[in-house]
Parts: structure tokens; C-alpha cells; sequence
């Protein structure tokens, strides 16, 4: 019994110690970082590049000039359909942590302390990816990744939840030249938010992951293995119904670009519209 005493005591002192660790490891931390981190009260001011888009007096489109796709949009509108299908691939849990995700950070660390990859896997939320896409590199550092868990704790008391996700929505790469949201939905199917279906909502939440080299134009079979797992997720957090979900996973996807068409051939008028705002700054 004596035995059983002295080793919890010791287990006891053990974890103390660990925590008090813990603790003083992320104040030294961020008492180094702090000075660095920017002001993220200013992340609603950061633009958005947005390609130029000419028309004609009577409204005809006569060029889009940029090298992104880029159409902003509001949280008013987006779709609870495609709100969900985001959160429940990217952070079920966004509507109920504060910027981090506890759990998430420690299977990255397990993996990080236990493997030889370099990249430091998984514990992003939705929140760090903003505070990651806005104001980080995309560098693979225990400083980067400590400075993005900071920034995504000052912005989760700055912004409300639906701000964040607006944010989101509006900068992550889709592939193709496509930010966004609503330039990926035009892009991939020719419509607007509101006119998404579950299937297709998915299959646009599925490729962030893999931007590139995911989506459904450049690896059909491995975007619609993934798209048919945020289905299931979606039924799984109660999005979808099961017949829902199963219904959409049962869909073919129709994704083949789409490029809005000139109306009006005046390729020298673009070009005057273009130097006059080059010169506009």
C-alpha cells in the first residue's frame, strides 16, 4: 500500500511538472512572439485581388483582366449547405472551440515527436488557416505553427465565428486560378452558391485539401473519393440525413470549366481599361 502511495505521489509531482512546463514553454513563447504578431483588427481591411472585369456601356462583357478568379463574397451569401460542407471537412468542431483545437494540436505533436516528416501534419483549424493565409508564410516551423495558434486566439476575439468563415471562404485556392468560393462554384459549374446542390457543395469543400492536384477537373477518382467522405461527415454531424447523403454520394459530379463569355469583341477598349487603371493605382 505504502508502494501504491509513493507511486502516485510521484505520478502526481510527474504531471505537475509537465504542466508547469507546458505553461511556462507558451508564455516564454509568446512573450518572444508577441512583438512580432500583427494587428489582426485590421484583417477586414487586407484586399482581396479581384480580377477586372470590362464592360460596355449597355452592360456587355468586353474582358476579365488578372491572373486570379476571384468573386467576393458576404456570409449572408453563402448557403448553409456550403457552410456546412466547409466545417465539416475543415473543423467540426469551429462553432465550439476558440481558435484552436486542443485535441487537433496534440495528434500533430504525437506525429510530429514520433515520425521524421518535416511538415508538422493536421491541428489547423478553420480560424488558424485564416491567421496562416492573411498574415504567415506557408513554412513548415514550430515558429510559424506557434505564431498561427496566437493569431488565430486574438482573431477568435476580434471577429465572430461567421466573420472568420467569411474570411475563409473568400481566400482559399481552388485550383484553376480559383479564390474563393463563389469564383470556384462559377468555375467548376457554371452557378452561383445558391444554386449548389449537397453533391457539388461537397465536391468544392473536398479540394482545398489538394487544390491542385485534387479536384475533380485534373483527378476525377481521387475528388470524388474525397467528395463523397465530406458527404458522409455532413450525414454523420447531422447536415445531411443518411438518405440525403446517400443520394448525393450516388450523384456522377458534372464539374468541366466554365469561363464567362465575351459579348463584345473590343479588345483594344480592354487594353485602354487596363492602362487607365494601372495608372489609378
Amino acid at each position: 500500500m505504502l508502494k501504491i502511495r509513493r507511486l502516485l505521489r510521484w505520478l502526481f509531482w510527474l504531471g505537475l511538472t509537465g504542466v508547469l512546463s507546458v505553461v511556462l514553454a507558451i508564455a516564454g513563447a509568446y512573450y518572444v512572439l508577441a512583438p512580432k504578431l500583427p494587428d489582426v483588427s485590421q484583417i477586414k481591411n487586407i484586399p482581396l485581388q479581384v480580377p477586372l472585369k470590362v464592360y460596355s456601356q449597355d452592360g456587355k462583357l468586353i474582358a476579365i483582366i488578372g491572373e486570379s478568379r476571384r468573386t467576393p463574397v458576404t456570409i449572408s451569401e453563402v448557403p448553409m449547405l456550403v457552410r456546412h460542407a466547409f466545417v465539416s471537412i475543415e473543423d467540426a468542431r469551429f462553432y465550439e472551440h476558440r481558435g484552436i483545437d486542443l485535441m487537433g494540436i496534440g495528434r500533430a505533436v504525437w506525429l510530429m515527436s514520433t515520425t521524421d516528416n518535416k511538415r508538422l501534419p493536421g491541428g489547423s483549424t478553420i480560424t488558424q488557416q485564416v491567421a496562416r493565409n492573411y498574415f504567415l508564410s506557408n513554412e513548415y516551423s514550430m515558429t510559424r505553427k506557434i505564431s498561427e495558434i496566437f493569431l488565430a486566439i486574438k482573431l477568435e476575439r476580434e471577429l465572430s465565428k461567421d466573420e472568420i468563415l467569411e474570411l475563409y471562404l473568400n481566400k482559399i485556392f481552388f485550383g484553376y486560378r480559383s479564390y474563393g468560393i463563389a469564383a470556384a462554384a462559377e468555375f467548376y459549374y457554371g452557378k452561383t452558391l445558391d444554386q449548389l446542390t449537397a453533391s457539388e457543395a461537397a465536391m468544392l469543400a473536398s479540394i482545398p485539401k489538394f487544390p491542385s492536384s485534387g479536384n475533380p477537373l485534373t483527378n476525377p477518382d481521387r475528388a470524388m473519393t474525397r467528395r463523397n467522405y465530406v458527404l458522409t461527415r455532413m450525414a454523420e454531424l447531422g447536415h445531411l440525413s443518411e438518405a440525403e447523403s446517400k443520394a448525393a454520394i450516388a450523384e456522377p459530379d458534372h464539374a468541366h470549366p466554365h469561363e464567362p463569355p465575351i459579348e463584345l469583341d473590343a479588345p483594344y477598349l480592354a487594353e485602354m481599361a487596363q492602362v487607365v487603371a494601372i495608372e489609378a493605382g
